[in-house]
């Protein structure tokens, strides 16, 4: 059997809202509007996809004691962790506590954390 990841599905509350912010957060495009799923081009794989959830609660950082707690983050490789966190802000994100890690963590506009990470980080 040969398997990988095909997508990474994020819930939200605007599912075409959040793909617009990873769009220009990542330079991916959106490759299916039908159900919101972006990528470098339309045969590369990891793909972010994004399903609208009625009553949506985001999680919360590194709050494990919530109802609904966190169940798990993205790492983002980027070749400059400190202009992508600037972009990332720029874009809606929110800075988060790193709770013990070494890369820069953010929260998306829908409430995800997701790291971004250096090389060498």
């Amino acid at each position: 059997m040969d398997a990988y990841v095909r997508n990474i599905v994020l819930d939200c509350a605007d599912a075409r809202e959040l793909a617009d912010f990873y769009t220009r957060l990542l330079g991916m495009r959106v490759i299916r509007e039908d159900w919101m799923v972006i990528a470098k081009d339309d045969d590369s794989f990891p793909r972010l996809a994004f399903e609208e959830v009625a009553g949506y609660r985001p999680p919360l950082w590194p709050d494990q004691e919530r109802e609904y707690p966190q169940q798990m983050h993205i790492c983002f490789g980027v070749d400059d962790s400190a202009a992508a966190g600037e972009l990332a802000l720029r874009l809606g994100a929110t800075r988060l506590s790193e709770a013990g890690g070494s890369c820069p963590v953010f929260a998306d506009p829908a409430g995800h954390p997701f790291c971004l990470c250096g090389p060498g980080e």
